[in-house]
This record gives structure tokens, C-alpha cells and sequence, in this order.
């Protein structure tokens, strides 16, 4: 019987089912309280730069901030992992997160804007370990259940995500009693809970995932050329289904990042309180979160091209509502809902997507990028929703949000034609089941650990 100790290269395929029951514990552990934590600051961050900047158009820096931190951060953490497996990278994630926390109390306290965005890029790399542990989740899951391993992970943050914003008005009330701006106590607790993290993940997330999946490879499979950025740039470069998977993530989460990080900013002109935007912030992210088992079980039946599908309708919906809500808060929170529920859709079957797309050597590689170019349009989007939204409103960021989503919805039908017309072929030569469902978008290349495709 295998020990937590075990190294990753005394594992073999027969203790898998065993190892798997075993890591994804802590992961899911680890998403709990990191999502407790991002959520609890991410509630609100536009509100604290606004009191700290006294600007409103500079409000959507400080979101910004944070995914740019994200993004900035995804590279050289995705080449942590690379080297030495998740467990260093998530942990040294978790650690700047709860330094960057700190540094945003300090700035609130001082009343300094620059220290503060340069605070909240740090809290982004407790974002980036979120991100990063959705792909740990997928190091050793058969192919046929990718995406239900990277769901699972994913639906864990939900009880953090959730329960953090409202426990936002508390952090603030005992960081007011310290003599901390109230809306910096959210950062103070989040600030441990990352610690906390960082702590579950270097104790129990054992052995490596990543490093046992390469233990697993067949020999020669593996090589330190094929693990590096440029093998990484160029296994997308090379895979239109690749680039599919690319595009989803980056322009649902765009979506996302740009509409939620103005919208507590938009319900305080209409009356809204803190506890009555917690609320609201926590629907979205159950939203998020919650559903996205489901996500992964359709994107496993069904295919991943037809969740890729259903994201880009629940995120058109999304900003049809929210657009139009003026002030009517249940109809934001409605569209919030919804916009979380896209999101989740584009990015466990957009994930899963990816994964399959480009072999096991590049694949760590593929998914930092993934995570930089994903948080880098998304910083790029929060910073002129600021703009957009100071200058003509929130229903006008809306419009803007659903616009992003004509160029995927293009290249979804020109793939599902793509798709038909090769089944079509196949089916006439004899080499297809014109009855099978869409697989377009299933596993092509081997399983880590031996398993067989679903090709």
C-alpha cells in the first residue's frame, strides 16, 4: 500500500485510483480557503482604490491590479511547476498572495495608490494557485473524466467564494477596531487564510501530481526541450483545437473580470449597501463555481465544443440583463448569476479543451500561458471598464462585454462546420460513426499515465 511519502517515481498505474483519492482532498482544501480568501478581498477592491485615489475612473485599477498580478505571475510559477512539480508553485503563490495582502492594508492605512496597486498585484498570485490547481486536478485524471476532475476542483472554491464576501462587513468592523480603513479588513483576513493554504498544500500534496504523471510517461516521452515556453507556444500554434480552447477561456473570462469587477461600484449608485453587494457578489460567484460539476459532466458526455457552446449564450444572456438592470438590483444580480455560470462553462470545458489538445511533455507550459494571456486581456479589460463605465455607464460596458463574444461564436461554427463536413467524409468512407457524439474536441493524445484516449 502506498504512503503519503512515496516518491512520484516508485508510483505505478495500479496505485493511481488510490493516489487520486488522496490529492484531491488537499486540493479541494486548498481551493476552499483560497477562495475564501480572494473572494473576501475581491468583494471590495474597486470601493477601497475609489476612497483611497478619490477617483472613480481610477477605481478599476485596483481589480485590474490584481489580474495583471495573475497574469504576470502565471509564467514563472507555470515554470516553478515545470521544474519541480505543483506543490513549490502553489505554495510560493500563496505566500506572495498573503504579502501582497499585507501591502494593500498598509497602502489603505497610508492613503498610498501606488502602494496599493502594486499590493494588489501581489494578492493576484493567490488567483494564479487557484487557476494552477484546476490543471493538478487533470495531471492524473483518465482522459474521458478530464473535465469532471477539473470541475470537481473547481466547484470546491464555491464555499469559500461564496462565503467570503459577506464576511466582508466583519473583516471590516475588526480591522475599523485596529484603526485599519474598514474597507481594507477584507485584505487583513485574506492575508492569513493564504498563509493557511500555502501550509495545507506543502504538508499533504504528496506525492507531486505532476511530477508522478511524468514518472508515469512512456520512456522517451518526456524531455526537459518539450516542457519549455517556446515548446508550449508552439504545441498551440500547431493544434486548432488548441487555439479554440485559448480563445474560450481568455474571452469568458475578459467577459467576466470586466463586468463583476464594476458592478459593485454600479449597485452603490443605485442605493446598494456592503451587506446587500455581498450578496449580490456571492450569487455570481456560486454562479461560478457552483455549477461546475455540471459543466464538466456535459463537457465529458456531450463534448467540449458544445459547453463551449452553451458559455458564450449564458454570457450573451448575461449582459443583456445586467446591461438593461438600471436600477432594478435583483436584475443585476440575475445577470451576475448567469455571467458566473458562462464563465464556468468556458473555463472547465475550455480547460479540459486545452488539456487534450497538446501532448504531456508541453502541457504544463500551455496552461501558464493559458493562465498569462487569460489575465492579461482580462487586465486590459478591467482597466478600460473603469474608463467605460466613468465615462458612459454600466449598461455600456455590458454592450461592450457581449461584443467580445461575436469573434469565439465565429470560430465555435466554423469548427462544428469543420467537424461535420469531416464526419460526413469519414462516414462515407467507412471510417466513422456519423452517430457518435461530438468528439472533435475529445483527448488526442496519451494519457500521463498510459490510460487510454477516448479517440
Amino acid at each position: 500500500m502506498s504512503t503519503g511519502k512515496k516518491s512520484p517515481a516508485a508510483i505505478d498505474a495500479a496505485e493511481l485510483p488510490a493516489l487520486r483519492r488522496r490529492i484531491t482532498p488537499v486540493l479541494i482544501a486548498g481551493q476552499i480557503l483560497g477562495g475564501l480568501g480572494v473572494a473576501t478581498g475581491v468583494a471590495l477592491a474597486s470601493v477601497l482604490a475609489q476612497q483611497v485615489s478619490g477617483s472613480e475612473a481610477l477605481s478599476g485599477l485596483a481589480p485590474t491590479a490584481m489580474v495583471a498580478g495573475t497574469a504576470l505571475l502565471s509564467v514563472p510559477l507555470a515554470a516553478l511547476m515545470t521544474a519541480r512539480g505543483r506543490r513549490p508553485g502553489l505554495v510560493l503563490a500563496y505566500v506572495i498572495g498573503a504579502t501582497g495582502a499585507a501591502i494593500v492594508v498598509l497602502a489603505a492605512a497610508l492613503g498610498n495608490f501606488p502602494l496599493l496597486l502594486l499590493g494588489m498585484a501581489g494578492f493576484g498570485a493567490a488567483s494564479s494557485a487557484n487557476l494552477q490547481s484546476r490543471f493538478a486536478a487533470a495531471d492524473l485524471a483518465e482522459p474521458d473524466r478530464r473535465a469532471r476532475a477539473i470541475s470537481l476542483v473547481v466547484w470546491a472554491t464555491t464555499i469559500g467564494a461564496v462565503l467570503g464576501p459577506n464576511i466582508a462587513a466583519p473583516a471590516g468592523r475588526s480591522a475599523s477596531r485596529l484603526g485599519i480603513p474598514e474597507t481594507a479588513g477584507p485584505f487583513l483576513w485574506a492575508g492569513g487564510v493564504f498563509l493557511i493554504s500555502a501550509l495545507v498544500v506543502a504538508l499533504l500534496l504528496r506525492p507531486d501530481p505532476l511530477l508522478t504523471a511524468r514518472a508515469l510517461a512512456p520512456a522517451g516521452e518526456d524531455t526537459k526541450e518539450g516542457r519549455s515556453l517556446r515548446a508550449g507556444v508552439r504545441a498551440v500554434r500547431e493544434s486548432p483545437r488548441a487555439q479554440l480552447a485559448l480563445a474560450t477561456i481568455v474571452v469568458a473570462h475578459t467577459a467576466m473580470v470586466s463586468i463583476m469587477s464594476m458592478t459593485p461600484l454600479a449597485l452603490s449608485h443605485h442605493g446598494a449597501g456592503i451587506e446587500l453587494i455581498g450578496l449580490v457578489i456571492s450569487g455570481h460567484i456560486a454562479g461560478m463555481y457552483a455549477f461546475s460539476p455540471v459543466m464538466g459532466w456535459l463537457a465529458d458526455r456531450l463534448g467540449r465544443l458544445s459547453v463551449i457552446g452553451l458559455a458564450m449564450g449564458l454570457l450573451a444572456c448575461a449582459t443583456l440583463l445586467a446591461g438593461t438592470a438600471g436600477a432594478s438590483h435583483s436584475r443585476t444580480a440575475a445577470g451576475l448569476f448567469l455571467l458566473g455560470l458562462g464563465w464556468s462553462a468556458g473555463l472547465v470545458s475550455g480547460s479540459a479543451l486545452l488539456t487534450d489538445s497538446v501532448p504531456g511533455p508541453a502541457r504544463a507550459a500551455v496552461q501558464g500561458l493559458s493562465d498569462l494571456t487569460m489575465n492579461a486581456a482580462a487586465g486590459i479589460g478591467g482597466a478600460a471598464a473603469g474608463l467605460i463605465v466613468s465615462r458612459t455607464s454600466y449598461g455600456w460596458l455590458n454592450a461592450v462585454g457581449a461584443c467580445l463574444l461575436l469573434p469565439l461564436a465565429t470560430l465555435i461554427v466554423y469548427r462544428a462546420l469543420t467537424r461535420s463536413r469531416e464526419d460526413t467524409r469519414a462516414a462515407a468512407s467507412g471510417g466513422g460513426d456519423p452517430a457518435r457524439p461530438d468528439t472533435s474536441d475529445a483527448p488526442a493524445v496519451p494519457d500521463p499515465a498510459g490510460s487510454a484516449t477516448t479517440d
